[in-house]
């Protein structure tokens, strides 16, 4: 499948209709999940493997890696309504996904769980300062290839909050496309820019 055709079908999928701002749900912008599954895709971590996707939503990261080829698919998010989104979404592309309403730092939802990648939006902390830490730290703790959306300007202290335990391997920039979401939105669009951060746990 060809970018262009996997952002088409991203297209297709149903956003979360009241979603929460405490928990920063902002939808991901199809062409910016279409990139960092291709990007994965590419780099030959979708085809085939078993892919985790944290802080699902309503499930375009981990829909997009089915419809890639991933061998095994599960999508983790705290929020039941977007369990439900995700469930109604993963039905329209006809694939098999298994979902569970988790918290991303429960241990016992994760214990002996392991995949070869790991997808992610993680929040990025504009409402809890550190909110995207537990994400990294679950990624790493299960994951050997981790494609994760930040803010443009993490870099430095994803890299410093790894320390050793992975290497940043690729930087891919976008655009992350925000509409005017919650009431304290000034702006009816906003664009930010992110990186798409590919590690490698060591």
């Amino acid at each position: 499948m060809k970018l262009r055709s996997l952002e088409r079908e991203l297209e297709k999928l149903l956003p979360l209709d009241t979603p929460d701002a405490r928990l920063e749900q902002y939808r991901t912008p199809p062409s910016v999940a279409a990139r960092l599954l291709f990007h994965a895709c590419m780099r030959g971590d979708i085809v085939d493997r078993r892919v985790c996707d944290l802080g699902c939503g309503s499930g375009i990261l981990s829909c997009g890696a089915a419809l890639l080829g991933a061998s095994e698919v599960r999508g983790v998010d705290i929020d039941p309504r977007s369990i439900e989104v995700a469930l109604n979404n993963v039905e329209r592309i006809g694939k098999v996904i298994q979902f569970l309403v988790a918290d991303v730092g429960d241990e016992r939802v994760f214990k002996g769980y392991t995949c070869d990648t790991v997808v992610m939006n993680p929040p990025f902390g504009a409402q809890r300062r550190h909110a995207d830490r537990p994400f990294i730290d679950r990624a790493l703790a299960i994951g050997n290839m981790i494609y994760g959306v930040f803010n443009t300007g993490s870099l430095s202290f994803v890299q410093a909050y790894i320390g050793n335990r992975a290497i940043i391997e690729e930087v891919v920039r976008g655009k992350f496309t925000l509409p005017r979401t919650f009431a304290f939105h000034t702006h009816e669009r906003k664009e930010i820019e992110v990186e798409i951060l590919c590690l490698k746990r060591r």
